[in-house]
């Protein structure tokens, strides 16, 4: 008899207080890698937006180039002009304006922050605007007649470390050859 209920203790006898401590600790670090790869999915997903859009805008800026540029008189009869091709001058402003503006946050760009410049220089010439909120704030910058260089700028975390992405492309010719890569300078800050 004393051994059957001996044997009914055993069978219903619980978890040891070290059985549950292992489990407490398997479970605490498994939701610490969940938690590190949540962020930095999230922190990709986030800068997938700057990738995105320089890619985009140095895309705008071959198209800029292979617009015809030529004097706007009126030719004389039998006169001919020359047809030239120009980068876009860079733009006077980056968007937003200030780094504040996207810290830790997104930011909305107005449609006239866009259209700054004239059908020669700037956002205007290149015709690349954003109508969603954005992480990034970007800038064009043309360094000589030949090259260009397009930046994204973010400060994902707000610590007030900066990600900077950048995109270059120079004329080659009569065509205009962009960097198969985006530069990334801290990406997921």
């Amino acid at each position: 008899m004393i051994r059957t209920i001996q044997r009914k203790l055993k069978k219903s006898r619980g978890f040891t207080l070290v059985e549950l401590m292992i489990v407490v600790a398997i479970v605490g670090i498994l939701a610490a890698l969940a938690i590190y790869g949540v962020r930095k999915y999230m922190a990709n997903a986030k800068s997938a937006e700057a990738r995105n859009s320089l890619g985009q805008l140095s895309k705008d800026a071959a198209t800029a180039y292979d617009r015809e540029h030529m004097a706007a008189a009126v030719l004389a009869d039998g006169a001919a002009t020359g047809v030239s091709n120009a980068l876009c001058l860079s733009a006077a402003a980056k968007v937003p304006a200030a780094k504040t503006s996207i810290a830790a946050k997104k930011y909305q760009s107005a449609a006239s922050e866009w259209e700054t410049g004239d059908k020669d220089n700037g956002w205007q010439c290149l015709k690349f605007s954003m109508a969603q909120p954005q992480y990034y704030m970007y800038g064009y910058n043309r360094a000589d007649a030949a090259n260009f260089t397009a930046t994204a700028e973010g400060d994902l975390d707000g610590d007030g470390t900066t990600s900077t992405f950048t995109i270059k492309g120079e004329v080659r010719g009569s065509q205009v050859a962009v960097s198969p890569t985006i530069d990334e300078l801290l990406p997921e800050e």
